[in-house]
């Protein structure tokens, strides 16, 4: 039909129309479109038949357009409120911004709905690689969607207990095994551990360097000295009571990181023992802020900002050479012995 200039123009459908008739967002509907396999396959039906119905044609070669032309790498962190990943991201956005690219930060506070939408959003606005701290309890078969997907991927910090990934992350066990055996050789026998039971691979290499300092030093650990606690400065104040509360008392407690460690020495004060004398206190991750506390804070310093850009580093390289091997990288970790850690009384 030849349309004249008073005839009526045809709405051309959109990808908006599709994600309302078939009840999803539009990022969802861009990836079904895409072939992407991170959406569910009974939701990626459901999109189908409905631009189907209604007629939409994907553009695929704009979209092709906007996937050649990104310069964005998505980075992932799970808890901003953790100076150790605020440190950790500088670093990242500093070697990505030397190379060129822009960084767009998301911050998932632990929460996996959070994660989930921005992976796939991560996915809609094709970024040109994704780095990841995947929030607790990240369910293995999200991970292996997003690997499977073809944006390259490295996941820092925590490394996922099953499948092959390109990894940055902490030489754990060496860790804690370094600051609870700097413990015993100060003189404490009773040394508690303070941490989140469950707290996937960083919490068992941790709880395992620390077994292994008592192991090797034939020391006993008794019940209750593996104190269960939320990886907050509250948690470690929570840490502390329960470790006062014994009988016998702890003289030393390994924190599981220095946030955690900061609570615990705020509780030690209030009950007036002076840290470093009465009790001891480390950390883990090196955080600038463990230099300045009172007194200041034994720890594990990792290099946050150098963990970071290990990770950028790594994810350069996925680019470059997309089908080389998985890489494991572990920093190799500095025990900083400061005043919080003096022997027992």
């Amino acid at each position: 039909m030849i349309q004249t200039r008073n005839s009526p123009r045809r709405r051309s459908i959109t990808i908006t129309d599709v994600a309302g008739a078939a009840g999803v967002s539009k990022s969802t509907v861009s990836l079904v479109l895409q072939g992407s396999p991170l959406i569910a396959p009974e939701t990626a039906e459901r999109v189908r038949n409905s631009a189907a119905a209604l007629g939409y044609v994907y553009n695929r070669r704009a979209a092709d357009l906007r996937r050649e032309s990104s310069n964005m790498i998505g980075i992932i962190i799970n808890d901003l409120g953790n100076p150790f990943f605020a440190e950790m991201l500088v670093g990242m956005e500093r070697r990505l911004a030397d190379a060129g690219y822009i960084s767009l930060m998301a911050h998932t506070n632990e929460r996996l709905d959070v994660q989930d939408k921005v992976l796939t959003s991560m996915h809609e606005y094709h970024a040109a690689g994704v780095i990841l701290c995947p929030a607790f309890d990240t369910p293995p078969a999200l991970l292996e969607r997003t690997r499977d997907s073809g944006i390259p991927l490295v996941i820092v910090v925590r490394e996922p207990a099953t499948g092959v990934y390109n990894f940055v992350g902490a030489d754990n066990e060496r860790g804690t095994f370094d600051v609870s055996r700097h413990l015993v050789e100060q003189g404490h026998r009773r040394i508690a551990f303070l941490g989140r039971v469950g707290g996937g691979p960083v919490y068992d290499f941790r709880r395992s360097g620390y077994e292994r300092a008592m192991r090797e030093h034939n020391l006993p650990i008794a019940p209750g000295w593996i104190i269960n606690i939320a990886l907050t400065r509250e948690g470690g104040r929570d840490g502390i009571r329960q470790a006062l509360a014994m009988n016998p008392q702890p003289t030393a407690a390994v924190c599981y990181n220095d946030i955690v460690a900061f609570g615990a020495l705020s509780e030690l004060g209030e009950h007036g023992l002076v840290v470093g004398r009465d009790f001891a206190v480390t950390g883990f991750d090196g955080v600038a802020a463990a230099a300045h506390t009172n007194p200041p804070l034994t720890t594990v310093d990792v290099g946050p900002g150098s963990l970071g850009e290990s990770a950028a580093e790594a994810l350069l390289e996925r680019l470059v050479n997309p089908d080389a091997p998985p890489t494991r990288h572990l920093i190799e970790p500095r025990l900083v012995v400061r005043q919080s850690s003096g022997p027992p009384k």
